[in-house]
């Protein structure tokens, strides 16, 4: 395993590239399968789904479209579940079969929040596809369909995340370690 630096923090890789791309061909052949004879419109959630986003829809082989949103929060560092805008939806959703991508999903609250919010669009369904999952930290009862990988409670950093708005192009996954 290898060791990096990012700013304060030391990390170390937790889950390779090989293993996260197996692992999103896997969700994309679920996808594939599931939503077979629609035309889903795949909903990222920025900034940290973007990578994510790009490999998945780059092993659909079914027709799909993708947009990119972010969520206004109140808080600017925690995750408060209180999504309070939706930055960037100029699509119309009513009747659409919606897939939302997110990075991670941790206590769920965010999410939870982000699907009240949708469904004030009137879409057919809605489904939740995700890369990493930490069950151990889920608050919020949520029907999350597509789940690359889980993860403990650790925090983490690459392929999308970041820590401080650096690490987000690094192809592994690295959890932070003690220094």
């Amino acid at each position: 395993m290898s060791r990096i630096v990012i700013k304060d923090k030391t990390f170390e890789t937790s889950i390779s590239e090989a293993e996260i791309l197996e692992r999103v061909s896997e969700v994309a052949s679920r996808i594939n399968s599931d939503m077979a004879g629609k035309n889903p419109l795949l909903l990222a959630v920025l900034n940290g789904s973007f990578v994510f986003a790009a490999d998945l829809v780059r092993r659909l082989t079914i027709p799909c479209e993708i947009s990119f949103v972010k969520l206004a929060s109140y808080e600017g560092t925690g995750s408060t579940g209180n999504v309070t805008e939706l930055i960037g939806l100029n699509c119309d959703l009513e009747g659409r079969t919606v897939v939302v991508v997110e990075d991670i999903i941790d206590s769920g609250l965010t999410m939870e929040r982000l699907l009240a919010t949708l469904q004030k669009y009137n879409p057919e369904s809605v489904h939740v596809c995700t890369l990493l999952l930490k069950p151990g930290n889920l608050q919020a009862k949520l029907d999350i369909e597509y789940v690359a990988i889980e993860i403990p409670n650790d925090f983490i950093v690459g392929y999308g995340l970041d820590y401080d708005q650096a690490g987000r192009g690094l192809r592994d996954i690295y959890t932070v370690v003690d220094n």
